[in-house]
């Protein structure tokens, strides 16, 4: 009963882990692009239309989104904040990532030549911004590069204003941060000119991004750094990773404080089945069959269990999945109840550490079982 509420609780907590897992790459895709371009060396880099048409020509590349990120100041009525500003291409709405996100107006870029900003949810509630609010646009200011002996504060910095034109919501490290303004407005406010900071990428239905960042970093060489989405997260996702793995290490040791009692279970049925042993020995049985006998026991106690909680833990990530019974205990969260995925490798090694268990603790027993008793014994 021991090993089976382990096992099942091990399958649930790893359940959860992928789950989570499962959600990040989700929201980090309703963001971030599958693949993105950037300057192996310094922030930003020279964009002309050589190197877009270079770009574009590649098998399996259906949109380049030329982006300008960088640090700005907001400032809406009286409240202000820091963000980071992220100007883009217009062909940045045909890549629908976050058409599904937005939860305040329109969404739009431009409407003629009037830009319109999208805002996290979070820097709308920050400042108290009013979607569509023609009257109150939003101010945005950037510091420039200040050369020595600058004397003119008003060189300083350089300011635009933007009509808000929606809001959107995918997670609070999005949604508190960034303002998505048209590439135009924001290379005239950061002053960029033809640089971009990054070229976000649209993979084709029938390509894989995997082979499509292959070919782009042949085509570009060693002055451009190509990321694929789960690298644009790499140490997040190595983080659950490691947390997951530190939760495996962690159950396999309670399984294995669970099967101390298969051990001395064992030890027990030796000395019970004493006389037992002692005649099969008389009758001429090799020591090996009678420890194969135990160990042969040990495996089923240890196969039942792990079974009977494979097959719970099974249940109860089925129900969490349908029902969110487990909740995050959070009003603010993505999800109300813990995301879970069960994955068959983890039935696999959960499976493979118990056989590996049960052979170390039959062991023990069954050696006793075929040294202890002698046919005098009977």
């Amino acid at each position: 009963m021991l090993v089976a509420s382990c096992t099942a609780a091990l399958i649930m907590v790893l359940s959860v882990f992928n789950g989570l897992e499962d959600l990040l790459r989700s929201l980090n895709q309703s963001f971030d692009p599958q693949i993105k371009i950037e300057a192996t060396h310094g922030k930003s880099f020279e964009m002309n239309d050589a190197l877009l048409a270079k770009i574009k020509s590649i098998e399996g590349v259906e949109i380049v989104t030329e982006v300008i990120e960088d640090y700005a100041y907001a400032r809406y009525r009286e409240a202000n904040q820091v963000i980071t500003l992220k100007g883009v291409s217009d062909n940045f709405l045909d890549q629908h990532r976050i058409d599904d996100a937005i939860v305040d107006g329109e969404l739009k870029l431009k409407k003629g030549e009037i830009p319109y900003a999208i805002v996290g949810r979070g820097v709308q509630y920050s400042l108290s911004i009013q979607v569509g609010d023609d009257f109150h646009p939003l101010q945005l200011y950037y510091i420039n590069d200040i050369k020595p002996g600058m004397v003119d504060p008003s060189k300083i910095y350089s300011q635009g204003s933007i009509i808000v034109g929606s809001a959107f919501s995918i997670v609070q490290n999005f949604d508190e941060n960034y303002i998505i303004v048209p590439l135009d407005f924001a290379r005239e406010v950061m002053k960029y000119g033809n640089k971009r900071t990054a070229l976000e990428i649209k993979v084709s239905d029938e390509a894989k991004a995997g082979i499509v960042k292959k070919n782009i970093e042949e085509t570009l060489g060693d002055n451009f750094t190509v990321l694929t989405l789960e690298e644009q997260h790499k140490d997040l996702y190595r983080l659950l990773k490691i947390e997951k793995l530190f939760a495996f290490s962690g159950g396999v040791l309670l399984l294995g404080i669970a099967s101390i009692n298969i051990f001395f279970s064992l030890m027990m049925l030796v000395l019970d089945k004493k006389k037992d042993i002692s005649l099969l020995t008389a009758m001429g049985t090799d020591r090996s069959v009678i420890r194969k006998i135990f160990l042969l026991e040990g495996a089923l106690i240890a196969v039942g269990g792990t079974l009977v909680g494979l097959l719970v833990g099974a249940m109860l990530c089925v129900l969490q999945s349908r029902f969110g019974f487990v909740s995050m205990g959070m009003q603010n969260s993505v999800t109300e109840g813990y995301p879970v995925k069960m994955v068959l490798s983890d039935f696999f090694y959960i499976t493979l550490a118990m056989i590996v268990i049960t052979v170390v603790v039959s062991y023990r027993p069954a050696q006793v079982a075929t040294r202890t008793f002698t046919p005098t014994d009977l």
